[in-house]
């Protein structure tokens, strides 16, 4: 069997278990139904939300260590740039508290490129 005609059979194999469904309005083309495979769905989300526990948790750090050398700072009597820290700190806690609802707003069922809501377009 040569490999041409091994990708054929594969290829063959594949496409004739893809869930189809006829094209709007006919004409024989078929549209293949977007699902992701439940396991790796489920894998995704769980790597998902450990990215975001994780970045939560380096948040809270970044916020706790920024706080602490500004305290040792003041002790001191240095001055220092670490109110510009804390402010990247709190922007990136801010971006990883927002990330989640706005990817699901452009790219699941809240709105603009999603699904339309209530069917209409």
């Amino acid at each position: 069997m040569s490999i041409t005609s091994l990708a054929q059979s594969v290829a063959v194999h594949v496409l004739t278990r893809l869930p189809m469904e006829p094209a709007p309005g006919g004409g024989g083309v078929v549209n293949p139904t977007p699902a992701a495979p439940t396991a790796l769905s489920n894998l995704v989300n769980k790597l998902l939300g450990l990215i975001a526990w994780g970045g939560t948790a380096a948040g809270v750090a970044g916020v706790l260590i920024t706080g602490t050398m500004m305290a040792i700072s003041v002790k001191r009597g240095e001055s220092s740039e670490h109110m510009s820290r804390l402010g990247l700190v709190l922007g990136g806690c801010i971006l990883i508290a927002v990330a989640g609802p706005v990817a699901n707003y452009f790219l699941g069922s809240g709105g603009g490129g999603g699904a339309t809501q209530g069917g209409a377009q």
